[in-house]
């Protein structure tokens, strides 16, 4: 049985919207496009809260239900929301095109629910020395974030 979600992203100037999709218990695909970017890589990342009341700020921290250092989507040590880093071109726009099997729309690793962020900055996945870089990937402000919900079939 296929579960879909959808994401839609806003910012000041960073728009987009996504589609996750899940078979059975596989890996989840998520696809989409993001606008109003600066070129070059950008951090992707699900936060623990559903909650923009406050802008991206009020997402809270990294999904991270099993404790874990920050890493990259390939680092066997990350926390489950870390997906890595989109890319945009010179046109601003990040063609999404991620195959992740740590996260999940169902079970105790869902992300429906929760907020997807596009930060302004790359994320290091942990390995850039910088003071955030094990927690936050130093990936910097939060320019685009949306809440996952359930998708019409």
């Amino acid at each position: 049985m296929s579960t879909k979600a959808v994401c839609v992203v806003t910012g000041e100037v960073v728009k987009g919207t996504l589609f996750l999709s899940q078979e059975a218990q596989g890996p989840v695909k998520v696809t989409g496009e993001i606008s109003g970017l600066g070129k070059g890589l950008h951090g992707f990342h699900v936060h623990e809260f559903g909650d923009n009341t406050n802008g991206c700020i009020s997402a809270g921290a990294h999904f991270n239900p099993c404790n874990k250092q920050h890493g990259g989507p390939k680092h066997a040590e990350r926390h489950v929301g870390d997906l890595g880093n989109v890319e945009a071109g010179d046109d601003g726009i990040a063609k999404v095109n991620i195959v992740d099997d740590v996260i999940s729309l169902k079970g105790e690793n869902s992300v429906i629910g929760r907020t997807l962020v596009v930060h302004a900055d790359p994320d290091d996945f942990g390995d850039g020395g910088h003071e955030l870089s094990k927690t936050t990937g130093n990936a910097g402000a939060r320019v685009a974030c949306g809440v996952i919900g359930i998708a019409k079939m």
